[in-house]
């Protein structure tokens, strides 16, 4: 699942990221699979696997995978992951071993000892997702009930993930984002999910709805829908202004 969106590639995609043409001989696919687990309905996307696949089509050492589990076991201290061909991993290993001297091993065993195999890492998702999912059809109904048909804004559904993807109307997100702050409600930054930041159409507002509890995210989100709700008519308000003014010019011409 894609951060911020929730989206998946589908096979056919997978398909041609592995076997497309490139200039450089050296061209590299960092896969950022940090969501690989974290399903929220019974029906998880599925995912081709694009190492096999870069392999199958003759370009094995394409892919770097990475992962971890920070957002199964413990966030920002569990345990990172890379998965790439043969080549690419003693090609990592050597650089490794000038960086540093090795993992810590003991969180690697309390892992290994807990989880013991797949099954129970699903089956600690399976909790996390019981936890979660509420929150999600918390937001997502609220979305609906306040914004749907409005024509202001849209936003992303996703089946799993830790994030709902807001898109107001263009130049409205740090706006959005401003007077929910001055009401108390603090958002992800506006646009932190572009690169260095920078939302060019100013419209993306990444939703975070896994910390609180449900009676303040039911009182934040209601709180984010009528700010974006007063930037899209203070938008809409301006804009008129300005073609009733270009209309005044171009009748006085």
């Amino acid at each position: 699942y894609s951060n911020p969106t929730g989206i998946t590639y589908s096979d056919q995609v997978v398909t041609r990221l592995a076997s497309m043409k490139t200039k450089a001989k050296d061209f590299r696919i960092f896969w950022d699979n940090a969501y690989a687990l974290h399903h929220l309905t019974e029906q998880p996307d599925p995912l081709k696997n694009i190492l096999q696949t870069c392999k199958e089509v003759g370009n094995p050492d394409r892919v770097y995978i990475f992962s971890s589990t920070s957002k199964i076991s413990f966030a920002g201290a569990g345990l990172a992951m890379v998965a790439s061909s043969e080549n690419n991993i003693n090609r990592l290993k050597k650089q490794l071993s000038i960086q540093t001297i090795g993992p810590d091993k003991v969180n690697q065993l309390s892992h290994v000892r807990f989880y013991k195999n797949y099954q129970n890492i699903q089956l600690q998702m399976r909790k996390h997702a019981a936890i979660i999912r509420p929150k999600f059809s918390l937001v997502l109904n609220i979305l609906q009930s306040e914004l749907g048909n409005k024509n202001i804004a849209t936003w992303s559904k996703p089946n799993g993930g830790y994030f709902i993807s807001l898109n107001t109307m263009e130049g409205c997100a740090k706006r959005v984002v401003q007077m929910a702050a001055e009401a108390g409600v603090i958002l992800t930054k506006a646009g932190a999910t572009f690169p260095y930041g920078k939302d060019p159409y100013d419209q993306n507002i990444r939703i975070a709805p896994t910390y609180p509890p449900l009676n303040e995210l039911k009182t934040a989100m209601e709180l984010v829908t009528i700010c974006l709700q007063q930037a899209s008519i203070e938008k809409i308000l301006r804009e008129r202004t300005i073609w009733e003014h270009e209309v005044k010019e171009a009748q006085i011409v």
